[in-house]
């Protein structure tokens, strides 16, 4: 009689956290999403440009939200890595960028400094394994009159890993805390070359070894060129290095979300090049698998028009909400993603 009770409780217990990992990913809400992006996107920010007074502005708030909702800093009484960087011109994902775009511009002597802001929680029998979830809260700043926003770039990608970070402090503080750790990072340093992620994957808090995937938010909430409805998501490098982590990906949407995913930009003959272009290639090129969540660029990429009211909250809401249940599966299953095609 034994084993029969055994796999009844066990079966109970397994549905129950079924249940659970639905009712934190209804905890992220598009109001929430557009409380935090009034004010990473406000004027008050300047366009939160690296090494500038915004970007300092905005790298507190995020602090400020990680110990709000109860993670500890995770080094000294601080939740900043803090970098050096060489002052130049932004990166940007246009198609006449050039790699020796980037040496000249940033081959000067002055220096700027940026931080990425990390909440850090920490798992349980897995705990020395994790993930991290990355966006960049950066932007061009302010030049002239003008303050660019960029609230889809990169406002959208930052408040929807600050409400993943939230859900997953939620259901820990309740006893469903995740296995392995989930590291939340934002960066910064992204528009001037992906700094921010190259300095933490050359300095990494945590081993990289120990890292399973990355999973990276750059622009969310708006429709792209190629586009007509909001119901879709560019996936971009999620089965360039694991087709494990690619299949839990679509499993997860057509159980829960039943989202259009897009791997139009993951051909390797895009000539966008999107894959070498936002902050998850600098775990890629380490052989981390990644997925880049994106929705294309628009008409206002890059300029100061890319502001608050032309956000789609319930996009990023159910954007983030695919992103959080994903991350959950990957630190609650007992296997470790299979790394199975190293570059």
């Amino acid at each position: 009689m034994k084993q029969p009770i055994f796999f009844i409780i066990l079966f109970v217990s397994t549905s129950l956290f079924c249940q659970e990992k639905i009712r934190f990913s209804q905890t992220i809400t598009s109001l929430d999403l557009y409380k935090h992006m009034s004010i990473l996107a406000s004027d008050s920010l300047e366009g939160r440009e690296t090494g500038k007074k915004g970007q300092k502005m905005a790298a507190e708030y995020i602090m400020n939200h990680f110990k709000n909702i109860g993670i500890p800093p995770y080094k000294n009484n601080s939740y900043y890595q803090k970098f050096r960087v060489k002052k130049g011109r932004h990166l940007c994902k246009c198609d006449d960028c050039d790699i020796d775009i980037i040496k000249k511009l940033l081959g000067v002597n002055k220096y700027i400094k940026g931080e990425n802001v990390l909440g850090y929680i920490e798992g349980s029998d897995l705990k020395e394994e994790l993930i991290i979830i990355t966006a960049h809260y950066d932007h061009l700043g302010k030049h002239d009159s003008l303050i660019f926003n960029g609230a889809d770039d990169d406002a959208s990608g930052t408040v929807a890993a600050m409400e993943i970070a939230e859900a997953f402090m939620l259901a820990k503080k309740e006893g469903f805390g995740p296995r392995r750790s989930v590291l939340i990072m934002a960066v910064s340093g992204e528009e001037k070359g992906l700094l921010g992620s190259k300095y933490y994957t050359d300095h990494p808090i945590y081993p990289l070894k120990n890292t399973v995937c990355n999973l990276n938010i750059d622009m969310i909430g708006r429709i792209g060129d190629f586009h007509t409805q909001p119901n879709y998501v560019y996936l971009i490098g999620s089965d360039r290095l694991s087709t494990d982590l690619h299949n839990l990906s679509e499993e997860v949407n057509k159980k829960h979300i039943n989202l259009e995913l897009d791997y139009t930009f993951n051909s390797e003959e895009d000539p966008n090049r999107y894959y070498y272009r936002s902050d998850h290639y600098n775990f890629a090129k380490n052989n981390i698998p990644v997925i880049f969540y994106f929705n294309g660029i628009h008409e206002d990429y890059h300029k100061a028009t890319d502001t608050i009211e032309k956000i789609d909250f319930d996009k990023i809401r159910k954007i983030a909400r695919f992103i959080f249940l994903t991350a959950w599966e990957v630190v609650n299953r007992e296997e470790r993603i299979v790394l199975d095609n190293v570059q």
